[in-house]
């Protein structure tokens, strides 16, 4: 039967998914403007979506991670250092990029009396002090409220402590991960209906009012991240690859960035990560634990909204800054960011741990957070995007690199 012929609903099934997600956000704009109070209501579609993502992630990464580990042939090579050290570069160089572009282009804020009432880390000990004790969490605890540390570090001790167990103990946890796996993609085929209500939703209860006065600052933040993503990123791909990188870059922000971008959670983009190596022909042992490492340390966009937002106030502040501070503020910035999952609030309650550099105390810097709440229906979305879109780019990266390095070996021992 060709494609003509199949029903409506199969040829919708098989169609591009990216297509359809690009369909789901023009629909839900045309439908806020139309009919705004009846797009707030079917907000919940997008909630429905986002959950459905984030109750089958913790799961997928548990079961996939030890699967894999402890199905993993003797002698079998996994890229994991090297794309660990491009998560740490390339998060280290958001941090430089929104430095330089701070200066270039300083933002002043006019703080707002109120501030959020969250509580900020007080120092880098403890940041490191809550990621310690994430990883040593119940794993059924780290499984319910999602804490991927955690599921990251039993899944991989499981997964090490079944490698020597039976062919048929390994077989049934390959099997379990096929069927979750199996979820996973139903569940990924509702995207395109659940952007549709979140996009709705945002434009009809929001819109752009409450963030047009903050104009310049979201140019910096944007134009810092659009940096990483279309510059920084390419090169960082082209050294490793020695190949052009626009076409696994674009690919990466289309069928990975989008769908981050409105679902503003690392975590619930992990399944389409996965699905999105899959279709990249990686190694399974690799993205299994690349990916859901990568939504807790591959933090680029992070590094950018604490540097830029830090830096918004120290020149309003008035404050000097000299380049090994600033420097300084970078590598701040790129650890704090790193653990910036293990910390309610992401991002941006690590403001005040970064301020507290330039001595700016914490009523400042939770004042300058809560212009980051105000910001955030764009800030956050554009952050995710850029997060979750690198981690499959730089997994693929090193998966490239390793397979290219391989052929020539093999070439160079045949002559």
């Amino acid at each position: 039967m060709n494609q003509a012929q199949q029903p409506f609903l199969a040829r919708v099934a098989n169609g591009s998914l990216v297509v359809q997600i690009l369909v789901g956000i023009i629909a839900g704009i045309l439908f806020a403007s139309v009919a705004p109070e009846s797009a707030v209501k079917v907000g919940f579609l997008g909630g429905l979506f986002v959950s459905a993502l984030k109750a089958v992630a913790p799961i997928l990464v548990f079961i996939l991670v030890a699967s894999s580990i402890a199905n993993q042939k003797k002698g079998a090579h996994t890229n994991m250092k090297p794309i660990i050290v491009l998560y740490l570069f390339g998060t280290l160089m958001a941090a430089l990029t929104a430095v330089i572009m701070s200066f270039l282009f300083p933002t002043t804020l006019t703080l707002v009396a109120s501030a959020t009432s969250a509580t900020p880390p007080e120092g880098i000990t403890e940041v490191i002090n809550t990621l310690l004790f994430k990883i040593v969490d119940n794993p059924v605890n780290a499984l319910m409220t999602g804490n991927f540390i955690g599921i990251l570090a039993w899944a991989i001790a499981l997964g090490f402590a079944l490698h020597q167990a039976s062919d048929a103990t390994k077989q049934v946890f390959h099997d379990v991960s096929n069927g979750i796996t199996m979820i996973v993609r139903f569940v990924i085929r509702l995207a395109p209906i659940g952007i549709f209500g979140l996009v709705a939703n945002t434009f009809a209860a929001t819109g752009f009012t409450a963030i047009a006065g903050y104009a310049h600052l979201l140019a910096v933040l944007l134009g810092s991240m659009f940096i990483i993503a279309l510059v920084v990123n390419p090169l960082i791909v082209f050294y490793k690859t020695k190949e052009n990188p626009y076409p696994l870059v674009l690919r990466c922000l289309r069928e990975s960035g989008i769908t981050a971008f409105f679902t503003r959670s690392s975590a619930a983009n992990i399944p389409v990560n996965m699905q999105l190596c899959k279709n990249l022909d990686l190694h399974e042992d690799t993205y299994s634990v690349s990916i859901p490492l990568g939504a807790t340390i591959n933090m680029g966009g992070a590094a950018i909204t604490i540097t830029v937002l830090t830096l918004a106030a120290v020149h309003t502040l008035g404050i000097q800054v000299d380049m090994a501070t600033a420097v300084l503020l970078s590598v701040v910035a790129a650890v704090s960011a790193c653990g910036a999952s293990g910390v309610a609030g992401g991002s941006l309650l690590l403001i005040p741990l970064a301020c507290s550099l330039f001595g700016i105390s914490n009523d400042v810097a939770m004042q300058v957070v809560a212009v980051g709440f105000i910001i955030g229906v764009i800030q956050d979305s554009a952050e995710t995007a850029l997060n979750s879109s690198t981690d499959v780019i730089f997994t693929a990266a090193a998966c490239k690199a390793a397979e290219a390095k391989m052929e020539a070996s093999e070439v160079a021992q045949q002559s």
